[in-house]
Parts: C-alpha cells; structure tokens; sequence
C-alpha cells in the first residue's frame, strides 16, 4: 500500500487501505508495522494529529492487532 512520508521526529509515513481498514506505519528507525481493523476515522485523525508520535502511542500501538512487517 503506498505510504506518505509526514512531519513526525518517530514516525517517517503512513499508509492506509479502507478497504481492509489496514494501516501501515513505517518508524523513522525503519520499522514497518501493519495495524488491522482501523477505522478510517482513526487514520485521519492520525494524518491530522500535531504530534503524530503522540497518537500513535496513545491511540494506535496498543489498540488494534498488527504484525511487524520489517
């Protein structure tokens, strides 16, 4: 799934696939994370966060089913 880069000092893109809520976060250390069953109001609040790091911790790392990727 494509993944576009953002303004984050932890987190280098993300990436999202409504069709099967996936979302990939890809870290700034170069790991890459598929989360499931994420809304896609999650995605875009994530996208529209100030502190994309700050999100993520809170409201996506331990929240939703993943598999690290790479």
């Amino acid at each position: 799934m494509p993944r576009e880069p953002v303004t984050s000092s932890v987190i280098a893109a993300i990436g999202y696939d409504p069709q099967f809520q996936g979302l990939e976060v890809e870290l700034k250390t170069g790991s890459l994370y598929l989360y499931r069953e994420v809304p896609a109001h999650i995605h875009r609040a994530f996208l529209a966060a100030l502190s994309k790091g700050s999100f993520y911790n809170a409201s996506i790392r331990d929240a939703y089913p993943f598999v690290r990727v790479r």
